[in-house]
C-alpha cells in the first residue's frame, strides 16, 4: 500500500521545508507530491526577483541532496510542480533537481506508479497578480472582475502574443490527457476545481465598480475535467484560505476524491495518503 505525502504553497519558508523533510526521514514514504508555489513570495518583479535570489538551486537542491544521501534506497519518488508565484526563470533548478535524480518535475506530463498513473499541470486561471509565467485563460478568453489579464502584467521569460492570447487551460488538459483512461489516475495540480470547497477565497464584500469579485476562484477547465473523466485522486492548492472559509480541505466531484494542501498559516500543511484508500486522507498542521 503506497504511503504517500501531499504538501503545497510552502512559499519560500524554510521552516515548512525542514518539517516536510523531517516528516520524509522518519516516515520514508514511496511518493511525495509537492503542489507548487515553491519559493519565497512574489509582490512584484523587483522585490521578487530580490527575494527570491537562489532558493530552489540553491537551498532546495541542497537540502534534498542530503536527505537522498541519508534515506539511501529509502529515498522516496518525488513529484513537484511550480506555481504561479513562482517565476519561469526558476524552471532550470527545478530541472537540474531532476538530472540530480532528486524529484521528478510533473508539468505536463504523466508518469506511472504502479497500477496508477500520475499527470501534472501547475497553470491557473487568471488572478488580480502581476506576474503571469503560469497563469492562462481557463476555457476562453473571460475575466473576472479584478483580475488581470496573462496579456498584461510581467513575465520573468517571454512568450509570444500568439500563446497569451489563444492558449488556455482546457485545451492543454485535453492534449496532456488525450483519450486515456484517468479511473486509477492522480492529478497534481496547483489550481483548484470552480465552485467547491478547495476554491473558496476571501473577497467577500468586495466589488470593483459596483461589482461583486467572485467567492470562488478555481479553474473551470480543471472542474470540467474531473467531472467528466473521474480520476481516482486530484491534489491542489493555491487557495490559502480554502479551508478556513469552506470548512474543509477536501471534496469530491462524483467518484473523484479532491485534497488541498494549501493553509492560510505558518504551519505546514500535510495531507497523508494511501492510494489503494484516498478516501482515508487525512491532513495535519505542523
Amino acid at each position: 500500500m503506497p504511503r504517500c505525502l501531499f504538501v503545497s504553497d510552502l512559499h519560500g519558508s524554510t521552516e515548512r521545508y525542514q518539517k516536510l523533510i523531517a516528516t520524509i526521514a522518519s516516515e520514508k514514504p514511496e511518493f511525495v507530491f509537492i503542489g507548487g508555489d515553491l519559493t519565497p513570495n512574489a509582490f512584484g518583479a523587483a522585490d521578487y526577483a530580490g527575494s527570491n535570489g537562489d532558493f530552489i538551486g540553491g537551498y532546495l537542491v541542497a537540502e534534498f541532496r542530503k536527505l537522498k544521501a541519508n534515506l539511501e534506497s529509502e529515498y522516496p519518488r518525488v513529484f513537484i510542480i511550480m506555481g504561479n508565484d513562482d517565476a519561469r526563470t526558476e524552471e532550470t533548478a527545478i530541472e537540474q533537481g531532476e538530472k540530480a535524480s532528486l524529484w521528478q518535475y510533473a508539468h505536463n506530463r504523466r508518469f506511472e506508479l504502479g497500477n496508477h498513473s500520475l499527470y501534472g499541470y501547475q497553470y491557473v486561471p487568471p488572478t488580480p497578480f502581476q506576474l503571469k509565467d503560469w497563469e492562462r485563460y481557463d476555457v476562453s478568453r473571460y475575466l473576472d472582475p479584478g483580475d488581470v489579464s496573462p496579456e498584461a502584467g510581467w513575465r520573468s521569460v517571454p512568450v509570444s502574443k500568439e500563446e497569451k492570447r489563444y492558449s488556455t487551460i482546457a485545451k492543454d488538459l485535453e492534449k496532456l490527457t488525450e483519450d486515456n483512461d484517468l479511473s486509477d489516475a492522480v492529478m497534481l495540480f496547483h489550481s483548484p476545481p470552480h465552485n467547491t470547497k478547495l476554491d473558496r477565497c476571501s473577497n467577500d464584500g468586495k466589488m470593483i465598480d459596483h461589482v461583486p469579485l467572485p467567492l470562488h476562484v478555481g479553474s473551470i477547465a480543471v472542474r470540467r475535467l474531473i467531472e467528466k473523466r473521474q480520476p481516482l485522486l486530484t491534489l491542489h492548492g493555491h487557495i490559502h484560505e480554502s479551508c478556513s472559509l469552506s470548512g474543509s480541505w477536501r471534496d469530491s466531484l462524483g467518484r473523484t476524491i479532491t485534497l488541498s494542501a494549501a493553509h492560510d498559516g505558518p504551519e505546514l500543511a500535510l495531507v497523508r495518503f494511501d492510494l489503494s484508500d484516498p478516501d482515508g486522507a487525512t491532513r495535519e498542521l505542523l
